[in-house]
């Protein structure tokens, strides 16, 4: 008996080495760093939306997805196309409690040539003190039905200048949101915006992997690939924000997964690989992509954020975003044992990080959709800044946890797990 149980083990632990020396082989460090390369380099100019350096980043990665075999999701490329509203507010008139405010003190979100508001009493009103209060204020916005206000304290307000880039751009929409400088609730209002609102395109880059037993089941991973831009010099005279780890490092997942899964060529479940445009500006690439699926149908999503650096426990380790609403973290740490790798809980909640990526908009619709990141949102020195750069990120471990998700997925995807469907209750 114990003669079979030896030889048992010893097949299990061949199969294992077996598996992760083909994995080994396609999934490498070298590749890794050369697509990280590419995507992060200055040439990409920081992969701004609505510039023709996205575009040059978007046909990367298609091409990437035809070298590996995939399917374009329709039609003849890897584009899926859709368009937003750009809104540029051209004169603004605010007064509260008789007070003016200034224009710079004041952002919009809105499909109206002309906001007149002089009552607030079909208008939701937020006052805010956080970041992150913020960000939760305007999902709340846009699931609402109604005009809202959010005023925000001094604290908040230190971020004007990027709501109201992130404000600009948006899917058409019925109601207006407008953010204001201001501590409290106003007895008086006097709100007059004109805008100038015009359509811009975007396009996410799809590339499908048809399941072999199970063409109908869904399982995607992704990322974001667009960021920052260019922006203003810092101190040592750099303007460009390279976005290496926010979101090359999981744009770069996305694409050795591909290659590996279509190299296997064994998944039960059709693959849907998938890079959003717009998360930087508010997840509109992921939104818009929520839209085109049957949620019943999607077993799981792996999105990618930011692990091109060492989490918090160290090397070998990511966390999951809402860990705690499905048991897919649990099949994926399975998968993993005697690995040496360590999938973890998120340890940010206060964070808001679930309802913050692009996993959210097929999560509030009770997709196992969560977010792998290794990012230290605490203290990770370079989120959003122009050091955000390759010479920054550790590519040895980055290749290991592009691997370990790789492998954690297996069962997912052969049909063996189902994950349990994300608790909803509470999801914003």
């Amino acid at each position: 008996m114990r003669r079979i149980i030896f030889l048992v083990a010893c097949g299990v632990f061949g199969f294992f080495n077996a598996k992760a020396q083909k994995l080994d082989k396609i999934i490498t460090e070298k590749e890794v760093t050369s697509i990280e390369t590419i995507l992060s380099s200055d040439d990409m100019q920081g992969r701004k939306v609505f510039t023709p350096y996205i575009d040059k980043a978007a046909d990367l990665i298609a091409a990437r997805f035809k070298a590996a075999g995939l399917q374009p999701l329709a039609g003849d490329d890897y584009f899926q196309r859709f368009s937003m509203q750009h809104v540029a507010p051209d004169q603004v008139q605010v007064t509260l409690d008789g007070t003016p405010i200034s224009a710079g003190q004041v952002a919009v979100q809105t499909s109206q040539a002309t906001l007149n508001w002089t009552s607030l009493d079909s208008v939701q009103v937020v006052t805010v003190d956080k970041d992150h209060n913020v960000r939760s204020a305007i999902q709340l916005f846009r699931k609402g039905k109604s005009d809202m206000l959010v005023l925000l304290d001094s604290a908040a307000s230190a971020m004007m200048p990027r709501y109201k880039q992130a404000l600009q751009d948006h899917f058409s929409m019925e109601h207006s949101i407008v953010l204001i400088s201001y501590p409290h609730r106003p007895s008086t209002v006097s709100i007059q915006i004109h805008n100038t609102v015009t359509e811009k395109p975007l396009k996410n880059v799809v590339g499908i992997l048809p399941g072999k037993s199970r063409p109908n089941e869904y399982v995607i991973f992704s990322a974001h690939y667009d960021h920052l831009g260019v922006g203003k010099p810092d101190a040592k005279g750099d303007s460009i924000y390279n976005g290496a780890n926010d979101d090359a490092s999981g744009t770069t997942a996305v694409l050795e997964l591909a290659k590996y899964y279509a190299a296997r060529n064994d998944n039960a479940r059709t693959l849907v690989f998938a890079t959003f445009t717009a998360e930087e500006i508010g997840e509109y690439g992921s939104q818009y992509f929520g839209t085109k699926w049957d949620a019943d149908k999607v077993v799981a999503m792996f999105n990618i954020e930011m692990i091109g650096t060492t989490s918090k426990w160290g090397e070998n380790s990511a966390y999951i975003t809402g860990f705690e609403r499905s048991d897919m973290g649990q099949i994926l740490q399975k998968n993993l044992t005697g690995t040496g790798f360590q999938f973890y809980p998120d340890p940010y909640t206060d964070q808001n990080l679930f309802y913050r990526s692009d996993n959210a908009s097929l999560a509030r619709l009770g997709v196992p959709a969560h977010t792998i990141s290794t990012s230290k949102m605490d203290n990770e020195p370079f989120y959003h800044k122009q050091g955000d750069e390759i010479s920054t990120l550790d590519m040895k471990n980055m290749t290991r946890i592009i691997q370990s998700i790789a492998l954690s997925a297996q069962t997912i995807i052969n049909g063996t797990d189902t994950p349990s469907r994300v608790d909803t209750n509470g999801l914003r």
